[in-house]
């Protein structure tokens, strides 16, 4: 796991209480092993997190997108940052996931 994750996903205003938070880190293990995975998250990528934790893949749809409220409505300027372009709505999951991804692996900080 990047160390880094869990610290940027408390910056933008999530904490380990809440479920998404660790689907959100298994999917960008998943994603940054094998990228491919973000288009096809609903048949692939939500069934592996799914099995890693023994829920379903819509159980870790629906805690991912209440993950990405949460810090659309805490912190959307840090998102904003995070992206480094304007966003007039929240992202969807991939997009999300992908950001991350983005950010971790590029971010010189």
């Amino acid at each position: 796991m990047n160390e880094k994750l869990p610290g940027l996903l408390y910056s933008l205003g999530l904490s380990a209480n809440y479920t998404g938070f660790y689907c959100i880190i298994s999917a960008v293990e998943i994603a940054s092993r094998e990228p491919q995975s973000l288009t096809m998250v609903t048949k692939w990528l939500y069934p592996q997190i799914a099995k890693q934790r023994g829920t379903n893949w819509k159980a870790v749809e629906r805690n991912i997108r209440s993950a990405i409220d949460i810090i659309w409505k805490r912190n959307p300027l840090g998102l904003q940052q995070l992206s480094s372009c304007q966003m007039d709505s929240k992202p969807a999951t991939a997009q999300f996931i992908s950001l991350l991804m983005f950010y971790l692996q590029f971010d010189a900080s």
